[in-house]
């Protein structure tokens, strides 16, 4: 079956809602949906924590109560949710091919919006040796055992080790320990708040080096120390992989969007606009980990992008963007394109970095430096107004980004 829509967004979690709503509510036509997972709401359906802003009465709003409200949100604006449904290729540059329990289709859009967001590397991506026994999860197929199984002791294991320290890595404590679970200990290889996990103890500065076991997990290898020459073993029957964040970017990838060099994700300027004239990308398909609230609120800013180019706004095209890059201590940047005017930029490192200057470069030759307050962590980016780009030449070349400690 053929159809033709005015905008395809492809992914319902905050960023794609948001963009959804967003776009509907402002008469963009016919806005569609396409979510693969049982529901809508993306990975906020599944942390049951409070840290989603609050709803209309104060009241602190938990990762499903958000969710919801996402999900009513992009409905009542006119917005068409449907799930279930997967994009499985491109058939042109605005045209997808997608599976749905009613069959397969393909659907041309006016504008495409990708919003896939992102997942955890799983244990096979980290490297880690070993057999490939049960009880090995990402923090996601755990919640995703929990909805299956309920807090039942004993379906999801006995004894568990959780690798990470981010807050993801706390959800995770909360999960098995609501389930019944023994958390034996939470490995983490940067530097974490111990009190953040309560009683279970955090081993920093640690690696898991082997997975144990055959069957069912029987125990992981650890190894500590600034050499990781110490090692010992946990006996466990189930180990949680957390956090590592990755962009799901195979959609991207097979639609021949350029992706930037340091996020995987794909490269886009300050309005979410990819190298292919109306192809927009949004939220943690860009980078990974930013908080579900962020994500939203660029959902946001790109549907105003995407409504002027439905508005006949042409796409900028005529001259090669100017690409941001990092260098140094900084893991990442985006976005990874000047657009016709500058955005603000997100930067992350790889370590902490302490009262840092970043540094920007073009082409060999200073352009600015900005100096920031208090320190850059890894799990946390910081966010720089739009005067980064004042001395930027629109003809030269990449700009890099680096820092100075």
């Amino acid at each position: 079956m053929n159809r033709t829509v005015d905008v395809l967004v492809v992914g319902a979690g905050p960023a794609g809602l948001a963009a959804a709503a967003g776009l509907a509510a402002a008469g963009a036509g016919r806005v569609e949906v396409l979510e693969r997972e049982r529901a809508a709401g993306g990975v906020p359906r599944h942390c049951a924590r409070p840290g989603f802003g609050a709803d209309a009465r104060g009241r602190p709003l938990d990762g499903p109560g958000y969710a919801r409200r996402s999900v009513r949100a992009a409905l009542r604006a006119g917005a068409a949710v449907r799930t279930e449904v997967s994009a499985t290729g491109w058939a042109g540059p605005l045209t997808l091919d997608v599976t749905a329990p009613t069959g397969l289709e393909r659907i041309r859009a006016r504008a495409v919006v990708l919003a896939t967001g992102a997942r955890e590397r799983p244990r096979a991506a980290r490297l880690v040796p070993g057999s490939r026994p049960a009880g090995v999860l990402t923090t996601g197929e755990l919640q995703r055992l929990v909805l299956r199984f309920g807090t039942r002791p004993g379906r999801i294991g006995r004894r568990a080790v959780v690798v990470g320290g981010d807050p993801v890595a706390r959800s995770a404590v909360r999960t098995l320990r609501a389930a019944g679970v023994e958390v034996v200990a939470v490995v983490c290889e940067q530097p974490v708040r111990r009190s953040a996990f309560g009683s279970v103890p955090v081993l920093s500065g640690a690696i898991v080096t082997e997975l144990l076991g055959r069957g069912r997990l029987t125990g992981v290898a650890v190894r500590t120390g600034a050499g990781r020459a110490d090692g010992h073993t946990l006996r466990c029957d189930t180990v949680v992989f957390t956090g590592d964040w990755i962009p799901d970017h195979e959609l991207a990838r097979t639609g021949g969007l350029p992706l930037a060099p340091g996020t995987r994700g794909p490269a886009v300027d300050g309005a979410c606009r990819t190298a292919v004239p109306g192809v927009f990308a949004v939220g943690n398909l860009l980078r990974g980990a930013e908080p579900a609230v962020a994500a939203a609120a660029e959902g946001r800013a790109a549907a105003a992008a995407v409504a002027e180019l439905l508005a006949g706004r042409p796409w900028p095209e005529g001259r090669v963007p100017v690409g941001v890059v990092t260098a140094g201590p900084l893991r990442w940047v985006t976005p990874g394109l000047l657009g016709p005017a500058a955005s603000p930029l997100l930067v992350r490192p790889v370590h902490r970095l302490v009262r840092p200057v970043l540094t920007f470069t073009q082409d060999g030759a200073p352009i600015g430096r900005v100096p920031l307050d208090g320190p850059l962590l890894p799990r946390r980016s910081v966010r720089l107004p739009p005067g980064w780009a004042d001395g930027v030449d629109p003809a030269g070349g990449p700009v890099v980004v680096g820092a100075e400690w």
